[in-house]
This record gives structure tokens, sequence and C-alpha cells, in this order.
């Protein structure tokens, strides 16, 4: 039976040829993240340890925090902390082992975890909070502002009010405890960094938190934060699929050791953030990331040309059959029917960041997404597509219509995921043999708005206002683009 990752057993199986060892390891915890999920493992824990080793400081480790279930911390706490991160590409495959997470915790309903949570936030050592807890993680009502209904941000607030130590229900209640456990504790400024796809994903965060503040009255607490904590956008980029048993044989076969918690991305990395912080922290430009006024010219180019496009191709080729995101693009009328939205409806809303080359970025992504090494499932990037459109889609559709074109291409879109929401709620949704559900928020909604008879299909999901708001169901012209593109996906 192979040994499992540790520190111990890691010094033991190393050097190992296509394996890298952590370049640093961190002395204390200088980081708390939310959303312990494979992508900021990925992602902003590598380019933490990166920039840690290459200042030679120390002091940024990461408390990871994971509040669907408790696997992810089942899966690093018997490795300390360590896992894999095996990058694969065409004809390439290696694997580094990071060490930038020193715990990890589930602020579950029994034991330590949320008082263990508050009291790291509220550690002078602590300098950054991050977030990776996916779009409906911020408990967004359609107005864009925090659901005040929500019961778990409810719950939260009332565990503010008492200011006690009962299990978190939500990231952003448990953000606002920490933030007042900090205040009262003196440990100076911090600095919340939002990694998730919303447009001016750091607006939007400090935005929820001051409705949640303003909900549970507390001024004092309310001025600290206005005075004390900065929330810079950001813009982060890696595809990172689910890991599968394919994966973990393959780390394996490199390291020789068992890694429960691996995790799979492409090559390519970027993040950038609004140089906007309210002390101390990790020198990111020396591990690559960039540093900018105004994220929104890059943010606004991932969502739109990489997200939104991911989502055609996940939901067009899930109706189509196939089960990942590299089949998907390798169909000729799919790509082409990509090429066309990126063409025709997205590039002219953009303004390039930085003189950067757009056109060049398009056809870079249509290449990532054909890498067939990570196996990105069209069922993973169609999950949440209520929450998703309308970061990734609807703002252009809004552009075009308010510059007098009805975007048809980016109806095309939208008419693949309303015959994704009817297949899938229907039963009729079957990719590689297995029936596909609906995974979605407001799954029970979109289908009751899915059933009925086809032809008003367009009219009944357009006047879902949580994701269409109450402008697009009027304008005659893209109602009737979206019912036009439904006849691409007959049969569902």
């Amino acid at each position: 039976m192979t040994d499992r990752l540790s520190r111990a057993t890691l010094a033991a199986a190393l050097p190992r040829p296509g394996v890298s060892g952590p370049p640093l390891v961190p002395a204390r915890t200088g980081i708390v993240h939310l959303g312990l999920g494979a992508f900021h493992r990925a992602h902003q824990a590598v380019l933490t340890e990166d920039a840690a080793a290459a200042t030679g400081d120390d002091r940024w480790g990461v408390l990871g925090v994971t509040q669907r279930s408790a696997r992810v911390v089942d899966q690093v706490a018997p490795q300390d902390g360590l896992y894999g991160v095996l990058t694969l590409d065409r004809g390439r495959e290696d694997l580094r082992v990071v060490a930038a997470l020193r715990e990890a915790v589930f602020p579950g309903p029994t034991g330590p975890g949320t008082a263990h949570v508050l009291t790291t936030v509220a550690s002078p050592d602590t300098h950054v909070v991050t977030l990776t807890v996916t779009e409906k993680g911020y408990r967004l009502g359609a107005d864009g502002r925090a659901d005040l209904s929500d019961e778990g941000v409810l719950a939260d607030l009332a565990a503010l009010r008492d200011r006690g130590d009962t299990a978190a229900r939500s990231a952003t209640g448990l953000l606002v405890r920490a933030l007042d456990r900090r205040r009262r504790a003196d440990a100076g400024p911090l600095t919340v960094v939002c990694c998730d796809n919303l447009t001016g994903n750091g607006r939007v965060l400090a935005g929820v938190v001051e409705d949640l503040l303003g909900a549970v009255g507390d001024e004092d607490l309310r001025a600290w934060v206005e005075r004390s904590v900065r929330f810079p956008s950001t813009m982060v980029d890696r595809i990172v699929p689910a890991t599968t048993a394919a994966h973990r044989e393959r780390a394996q076969r490199l390291l020789g050791l068992t890694d429960e918690a691996l995790v799979v991305g492409e090559p390519w990395t970027q993040w950038v953030l609004e140089d906007a912080f309210a002390g101390p922290r990790p020198a990111w430009e020396e591990a690559g990331a960039t540093l900018t006024a105004d994220v929104e010219p890059y943010e606004r180019a991932k969502l739109r040309l990489l997200n939104a496009t991911h989502s055609l191709l996940a939901y067009a080729g899930a109706l189509r059959g196939h089960a990942t995101i590299a089949q998907a693009v390798e169909d000729d009328e799919l790509r082409a029917w990509a090429r066309a939205f990126t063409d025709t409806d997205v590039l002219p809303t953009l303004d390039a960041p930085d003189g950067a080359d757009l056109v060049a970025y398009r056809d870079s992504l249509l290449d990532r997404f054909a890498n067939p090494a990570t196996g990105h499932t069209t069922m993973q990037v169609a999950m949440d597509g209520s929450v998703k459109l309308p970061q990734r889609l609807l703002g252009t559709v809004r552009d075009r219509l308010a510059a007098g074109a009805v975007p048809e291409h980016a109806a095309l879109v939208v008419a693949a995921w309303m015959a994704y929401v009817r297949a899938a709620t229907s039963g009729t949704l079957v990719v590689a043999g297995q029936q596909v559900p609906l995974d979605d928020p407001l799954a029970a909604t979109l289908a009751d708005a899915a059933a009925g008879p086809r032809d008003g299909l367009a009219d009944r999901l357009l006047r879902v206002e949580p994701v269409f708001g109450a402008d697009l169901a009027e304008h005659v012209g893209f109602r009737s683009a979206v019912a036009s593109a439904l006849r691409a996906f007959p049969g569902h």
C-alpha cells in the first residue's frame, strides 16, 4: 500500500523527476481564506507561496476555511496541509507540492471551527482575508445587494449581535462576524480580497458587508470598517477541473505517494489585483501577478470572453452529449458559434486593458479549452447558471442593446442555457450515458418556468427576474432572438 503524502513521507520521497517540493514553508498564518476549494489551492495559494519564496517572507501561511462540508479538511489534515497541483497539457505533466496551507477548518455545527476562524482573523499576524466562495456564496438578491431574507445570513447576524461563537452559516456572515472580532481586538487594518467571478467583485463584497452591517445597526463597527478595511477588486484566471481517480493515479505515479487532496490545473495562471491594500500583503507581483489601479478592463474581458464562452460550450456541448469542454470545442459547429459570439457581440463591448490584444486572447482561450489533458467537464462548468449568466453574459447583452444592436449570438448562449435547463429538469439530458440533473440554486423556480409548451419557453424563462431582471423580457427584439435561437436545439 502506498504511503500517504505528509511532511515526513515527502522528505523521504524527493527528489523525483517531474516533481517539485515546496520552495518555502510558512512559519505563521497571515491569510485566512474562505472557500477552500480546488481553485484556491491551484491559484492564490500557489502564487502566495511563490511570492513568499521570492522575498523570503515566511509569514504568509493560510488558514483555509471550507463551509460546505469537512471533506477538504479530512483530505488535507492527515497530510500536514500538503497537497499536490498536477499541471497537465498536451505532452506535459508535472506535479508541485504546495505547503502554503498551514491549517484547514470546517466551521460546522459542532466543534471549535467558527471560534478558531474568528480568533485567527482577529490576530495581529493576520493581514489578509481572501474568498473563493463562488458567485452564489455571496447570497445576493435580484438587485445585486445582500439578501437580508437568507436564513443563513440572518443566523450569522444574530450571532454577531450576541457576539457568540455559534456555527457560521454563510461566508459573508462569517466575514462580518470576523471583522467585528478584529475591531474589538484592536488588531489593526485588514484587506479583504474577493477572487470570485463577480463584476466589480471588490465593490460588490464591500456593498454586501455594508448591507449586513446596516442590518445589524452597529455604527461603531460600520465606521471602523470604513476606516480600516479595504476591498480591492481582482481578476483570477486558471482552468481547474474536478480531480478524478485518473488524475490521482497519475500524481501517485509521479510522486510515489497517495495524495487525497490533489488538485489539477492547466499551465495558464493569471491574477490581476487592484493596488488598494490596508496593510501588509504578500509580494504577489514577484510571483507574476499584475497590480493595477483599474482591474475592470481585465475583469470584463475575462468574464465576457473566457467565462461566457465557457458557458456556451458547456450548455451546447452537454446538449450534444459532449462530456468535456475539450470535446465541445473540437465540435466544428460549436467552435464556430464561439468565434461568432466573441467576434460579433463581445469584442465590440470591450476596451483592451493596457493595450492587450483581445483577438489573440480570444484565440488563446479556444486553444486552452481544447486541452484534453485536464478533462474539464461540461457539467462542472454548467452548474449554477442562474448566478453565472448575469455576471458573464447579460452585461454584453445590455451593452449591445444599448448600442442599437440585437446580439443574436449572445441570444444563442441564452437559448443554450434554456434548452439545458429544460432538458435537465425534465430528465431528458443524458451525457456519457448518465442522466444529468439541474445543479442550480434556483432549480425549483427554473423547473416551473421550463415546464409547459416549448413554444413559450423563452418568454417564461426570460421572466425569471433574479436572472434577467425586469428589462430583458420586455425587449421585443431580444426576446425574439432567443426564441429563434432555441431552434438550434431541437428535441430539448
